[in-house]
C-alpha cells in the first residue's frame, strides 16, 4: 500500500457540496474524488479531451456551413432563373396601364408576403421541399431544354 500524506485544503461551499454528492452517488470517498481530479488536472488529459471536443464541434460547424453554402447556391440559382424567366415573358406595359399594373403589383406582393409569413410560421421551407436527388444528366443540360420536355 502506498503511503499517503494528509493535506488540508479549502473549498467553496458549493463545490464541496458537489464533491459530497458525487461521493455518495459513486460510493467512493471524497478524498478519492479529489485525488482523481487533481491527477487528471496534472496529467494533461484534460487538454486532449478538450481538443477532441473542440474538434468534434468544429467538424459539426463545418458540415453546417457546407449545408448553408449549398442552400445559398440553390437560392441564388432559383432567383436568377426566376428573374431570367420573368424578364423573358413580361411584355412592356403601355403608359396608360402603368398605374393599374403598379396597383396589381402591390396587391400581389402583399399576398406573397402573407403566404411567406404563414410558411415561415409553420416551419415550411422551400429548400426542404426541393428534391436534391435530381439525376446528373438533368442538371448538365440547360434550363430551356429541360422546360421543352
Amino acid at each position: 500500500m502506498t503511503k499517503r500524506t494528509r493535506m488540508n485544503v479549502y473549498f467553496d461551499p458549493e463545490l464541496l457540496k458537489q464533491v459530497e454528492a458525487l461521493s455518495l452517488r459513486r460510493k467512493v470517498s471524497k478524498s478519492a474524488i479529489i485525488e482523481a481530479a487533481v491527477a487528471s488536472f496534472l496529467s494533461g488529459d484534460t487538454a486532449d479531451r478538450l481538443e477532441a471536443a473542440m474538434s468534434r464541434r468544429l467538424d459539426r460547424l463545418g458540415r453546417h456551413v457546407d449545408g448553408l453554402d449549398e442552400d445559398l447556391a440553390i437560392l441564388g440559382e432559383t432567383l436568377s432563373l426566376f428573374i431570367r424567366f420573368w424578364l423573358t415573358i413580361t411584355p412592356p406595359i403601355p403608359e396608360t396601364a402603368k398605374e393599374s399594373a403598379r396597383a396589381k403589383g402591390v396587391e400581389r406582393f402583399e399576398g406573397f408576403m402573407q403566404t411567406l409569413g404563414r410558411r415561415l410560421a409553420n416551419g415550411d421551407r422551400f429548400l426542404r421541399e426541393l428534391s436534391r436527388d435530381i439525376p446528373p444528366e438533368r442538371t448538365a443540360r440547360g434550363v430551356d431544354e429541360a422546360d421543352r420536355e
